[in-house]
């Protein structure tokens, strides 16, 4: 097994140097007793909206945009996102809550169909439903499966719809897209985005603000998502596996933040595990001279230090367990159910 320390060099992160306060990821991601309320400053709303669509249709990077921080996974490979990521955004006195869920695909093995499950178990929760299409691909075979599923699915639910990649089109198309699904879905609004430039995110985040229902807010209003920071730094890591290993490998592994230490100084201690089917997928990890690995635990730890406003010593080690994508604990570990993996 390969372990590696990168130690931090350098000053505090920009928001600690500057004196801000940024907003937090609390340790066990879940919420308290409700927050805010009624008061001088106005009624305060809250509510869950589910971002769905196919693999890549850009939800990751719309949330990340919606939070104001990056909360889930985003790479250029499929099915990088595994389970329901919640991220926590203000807009004046709303508090929206976004589920990030796996991309809707048609499932060939246990963790692809457990995934799924997640996706639909979270539009199931949500009080608005939001579908991601990306506008130079259009109505594709997967997009038409998930609107033929809304109505069985979600019911009377709304879902708005979010036409992505706007960019990547030119006008006449859009608006021929934008009636055709909407032909196909009474959806309640319509809007036109690019998540990666920003175009159209305001508005959408606005709107969705406007429709959450009066209610105290459900987390603090500094808490930016409700995964745990060793879920969130384990995605960290496996999204720079996945930036870096461009063979079908990233979905043959899995990474789990085995231990957190704080330290008396401020800084943080991380050991995580990095889990492979094969033993040949153990050397592909590590690289010629332990260079891929390196790599990987630098990239990851500038930006776990960055996140967290604070030094952080990584320690990675890689792991054979040919059998992990059928183990309980490992779906527990990527907060999935193992029973929805079941045919």
């Amino acid at each position: 097994m390969s372990e590696h320390d990168e130690t931090p060099k350098g000053d505090e992160s920009q928001n600690a140097a500057q004196g801000e306060t940024p907003r937090t990821l609390h340790e066990d991601g879940l919420p308290g007793a409700p927050v805010g309320g009624d008061d001088a400053d106005g009624p305060t709303s809250a509510g869950y909206v589910a971002l769905i669509g196919e693999p890549n249709a850009g939800k990751s990077t719309l949330l990340n945009r919606m939070v104001g921080a990056k909360v889930s996974i985003v790479t250029h490979k499929v099915q990088t996102t595994r389970a329901r990521i919640r991220g926590v955004a203000m807009e004046d006195r709303a508090q929206i809550v976004f589920v990030d869920t796996p991309g809707l695909f048609r499932p060939r093995r246990r963790l692809d169909r457990a995934m799924v499950a997640a996706a639909w178990s979270g539009v199931a929760d949500a009080d608005m439903v939001v579908l991601l299409v990306e506008a130079h691909r259009g109505i594709t075979d997967g997009v038409k499966a998930i609107l033929e599923a809304l109505p069985e699915r979600l019911g009377a639910k709304p879902v708005a719809l979010a036409i992505n990649k706007i960019d990547k089109v030119k006008s006449e198309h859009l608006l021929k897209l934008t009636q055709d699904l909407n032909d196909a879905h009474p959806f309640v609004k319509t809007f036109m985005i690019s998540a990666e430039r920003g175009h159209g995110a305001a508005d959408l985040k606005a709107w969705l603000a406007s429709q959450m229902p009066q209610s105290p807010w459900l987390y603090p209003e500094d808490q930016l998502a409700d995964l745990p920071l060793r879920m969130i730094a384990a995605e960290m890591t496996r999204e720079k596996l996945t930036l870096r290993l461009h063979q079908e490998l990233p979905y043959e592994l899995t990474v789990e933040t085995e231990s957190w230490q704080e330290r008396e100084d401020g800084s943080a201690r991380v050991d995580q595990m990095i889990y492979v089917a094969r033993e040949g997928h153990k050397g592909i990890v590590l690289g010629r001279a332990g260079e891929t690995i390196k790599a990987v635990s630098k990239a990851a730890r500038e930006e776990l230090t960055e996140f967290l406003g604070r030094k952080v010593h990584l320690f990675l080690q890689v792991k054979v367990r040919p059998n992990w994508l059928e183990e309980r604990e490992r779906y527990s570990e990527m907060g999935l159910d193992f029973k929805d993996g079941n045919s």
